[in-house]
Formats: C-alpha cells, sequence, structure tokens
C-alpha cells in the first residue's frame, strides 16, 4: 500500500527539474526486485502518458547514501517525487496492481 509522505528532496538541478520521478531502488542480487521490475514495465508500457516519469535507477549496493536518505529499509522500494516532495511511497510490490495504484495519480 502507498504511503503519501512529504520530504524536501534537494539537489534538483538537471534537466528534468519539474518532472514527476519514479525512484526504483533495488539491488541485481535481489530476486525480488527483478519480479518488481517487471511489474513495473508491465504498467507503463500500458499506459499511453508513461513518460509521465522520469524512472531513476538505484542499486542500494553502490549508492547506500540515496538508500539512507531516502529511509530505504527494505528493496525493492518505489518513490514517487513531485514538486520536490516524495509523494508515494510502496514497499516490495507484489504485483502491477499495487504499483499501478500507486501511479493512479499521474498515469492515464
Amino acid at each position: 500500500m502507498s504511503v503519501a509522505e512529504h520530504a524536501p528532496i534537494p539537489d534538483q538541478d538537471d534537466d528534468s527539474y519539474g518532472q514527476v520521478k519514479l525512484a526504483f531502488f533495488y539491488s541485481p542480487r535481489s530476486g525480488q526486485s527483478r519480479r518488481a521490475e517487471g511489474f513495473l514495465a508491465q504498467v507503463l508500457q500500458g499506459r499511453r502518458n508513461h513518460h509521465t516519469f522520469k524512472l531513476v535507477r538505484v542499486d542500494i549496493d553502490k549508492r547506500p547514501d540515496l538508500a539512507s536518505r531516502f529511509r530505504i529499509t527494505r528493496i525493492p522500494t518505489l518513490l514517487v517525487i513531485a514538486d520536490n516532495s516524495i509523494r508515494g511511497r510502496l514497499t516490495q510490490p507484489t504485483g502491477s496492481r499495487p504499483i499501478a495504484e500507486l501511479l493512479a495519480p499521474w498515469l492515464r
């Protein structure tokens, strides 16, 4: 289930500032991460405006600092970041439906 929370996200100096970001925290060693990535692809490909999101994949083995900063305690975790705030969080999705529900406010 998604939990909306509001935490400031600094360092938004790239060209995509203002675009909704979808951060996917994962480990390449995790089978659950690979399954969640497949579910995510299925949801995004089924929507005509899937380019609403800039997908940012974060390997927690390479970027433990980001995992700590965003309070990632389990993988995979999806964060929706819009307007410089975390607008949604989904930890360990078990199928396409929870991901679709998390992304519903932005997807058609």
